[in-house]
């Protein structure tokens, strides 16, 4: 079964942050998101391997 979509609401209860921080890791710490229209679209295993990776630090 593939991976689930998740919203910013979603990554951001994921990663214990408020949405707003996701929206500023978008922009300046090049935060794996996919922009669907208007959305941003996260998988969590993008999101994890880019924490992991010290990426996000």
């Amino acid at each position: 079964m593939p991976e689930r979509w998740l919203s910013v609401e979603e990554i951001a209860a994921h990663l214990g942050v408020n949405r707003d921080t996701i929206y500023k890791w978008i922009e300046r710490k090049k935060m794996p998101a996919h922009k669907v229209g208007r959305l941003w679209k996260f998988l969590a295993s993008e999101i994890d391997a880019w924490v992991k990776d010290g990426t996000a630090g």
